[in-house]
């Protein structure tokens, strides 16, 4: 019995990385289509979603009847939780990833406002830190979990910045610029509640290997 149970938090992982692998391919491909303003590939990635809809359903089925059949304790029960919890938050960063590639069809058929910098370093640190909140999972590794959440301050960081400029170097010396600038902005902020969604991930996981909760209180972090 508890080789078999062994064996299906095993696939549960499986899962989970499956989940994370889709959520990190969403993110790259919105940003690619946003940068080229290439309305197929933004709706790609808008279709695509309804792949990780379907695994999310089947995932938080697999962790309910796990809970169920096994009764698992402790540290296996947290494990579970946890999937729970990141099966949803990868579910969001996809629906975030939709959202940015509906901006790219925003700004589709208009000239790009300006050459597209920090935008996709903003979708990088969401993809890295998407992954390494995965990887932290994976591994039951708090350190990686840790700087996760640790990272979040340079995505706020370049998000400030994205906005800063999008807003003062263009709509308030050109309120014709808006139709362009306004979806920069959203996509912006879209990657960034990515981040937001690692970040959870990552302070769910340090409880589940811990059982040390440090979601609003990052001292725990030191």
């Amino acid at each position: 019995m508890q080789r078999h149970f062994d064996e299906e938090l095993r696939q549960l992982k499986d899962d989970i990385l499956r989940m994370g692998a889709l959520a990190q391919e969403s993110i790259v491909n919105s940003v690619d289509a946003l940068k080229n303003r290439d309305k197929a590939a933004a709706r790609k990635v808008i279709d695509s979603d309804v792949e990780m809809d379907r695994l999310e359903l089947v995932i938080d089925d697999k962790c309910l009847e796990l809970i169920a059949l096994h009764q698992p304790m402790a540290r296996d029960l947290r494990f579970i939780t946890t999937a729970i919890k990141l099966n949803a938050e990868l579910e969001r960063i996809g629906d975030l990833a939709v959202d940015v590639a509906q901006r790219a069809l925003d700004i589709s058929d208009k000239p790009l406002l300006k050459p597209l910098v920090d935008i996709p370093r903003l979708a990088e640190i969401a993809k890295r830190m998407t992954a390494d909140a995965i990887e932290s999972f994976i591994k039951s590794d708090t350190e990686l979990a840790k700087k996760v959440v640790l990272s979040d301050s340079e995505a706020d960081t370049l998000k400030r910045g994205v906005e800063k400029e999008l807003i003062h170097d263009y709509m308030m010396k050109d309120g014709s610029t808006s139709d362009r600038a306004v979806p920069l902005l959203l996509a912006a902020r879209h990657l960034e509640r990515v981040c937001d969604h690692a970040v959870s991930m990552a302070e769910d996981i340090i409880y589940m290997v811990s059982a040390v909760v440090v979601r609003h209180h990052p001292e725990e972090l030191k």
